[in-house]
């Protein structure tokens, strides 16, 4: 079983730049990998207690709350 150390959600980062998004997520908690998606892609559905998807827009908006998982 995995423990998620420090924060996991990041919902203030929906709306800015994706690139922003990905430095503030891996600043704020050192354990996980930011990983900058563009919506409609398809991902591998594993959860893992390091990894975000930073889900942007075709502008590199994010427009989904980013989460560990």
């Amino acid at each position: 079983m995995s423990v998620i150390n420090g924060k996991f959600s990041w919902p203030e980062l929906v709306g800015v730049q994706g690139t922003v998004a990905e430095a503030t997520i891996e600043r704020e908690n050192p354990s996980v990998n930011a990983i900058i998606v563009p919506l409609g892609s398809v991902v591998t559905t594993d959860l893992r207690s390091d990894r975000v998807w930073v889900w942007v827009n075709k502008d590199g908006i994010v427009n989904r709350v980013p989460k560990i998982g």
